[in-house]
């Protein structure tokens, strides 16, 4: 998997202070994106087993005490990322106390593949659904448009 950009300390993502990566890869490819420099799969650099254990230490840290993690992109669950999020959020769930994960996707819930699908035991909030531009709402909470749905699957606060 291949990422554009973490943020070890992020207040926009989700509530809270949280850690936020975006990974590389999107086949929706959503007119009106606006990190359209994300959707080529191998675009970015390369999710390291290193940036794995800052992103575990960052969660850990109790000078920054953070709320979670958010995972968006690209999309995390691309057929080729699901992998390597899968291994890191059930790092997360393991080695970091009450820490909840948002994860957002173009992919619809009920769409999900059976891979896909292996993440959602280990995520609290699942955005789904394409960017609409027609649909496009600014006074949104953690979402762009109005066709996207937020999914309160195993929320903790």
């Amino acid at each position: 998997m291949n990422y554009h950009r973490y943020y070890p300390v992020d207040v926009v993502n989700g509530p809270g202070t949280r850690c936020a990566l975006f990974v590389a890869g999107c086949e929706h490819q959503c007119r009106g994106c606006y990190n359209k420099s994300t959707w080529p799969l191998n675009s970015g650099m390369v999710f390291t087993q290193e940036l794995e254990d800052q992103i575990i230490g960052d969660l850990q840290n109790t000078e920054i005490k953070r709320q979670g993690l958010s995972l968006s992109g690209g999309d995390p669950l691309h057929p080729q990322n699901v992998p390597a999020i899968l291994k890191l959020i059930k790092r997360v769930k393991t080695e970091c106390d009450n820490k909840d994960i948002w994860l957002w996707t173009g992919y619809l819930l009920g769409d999900l593949t059976n891979e896909q699908q292996a993440v959602l035991p280990y995520i609290d909030v699942l955005i789904d659904g394409k960017f609409v531009q027609e649909l496009a709402d600014p006074k949104l909470l953690w979402r762009g448009s109005r066709n996207q749905m937020i999914h309160h699957l195993h929320e903790k606060f």
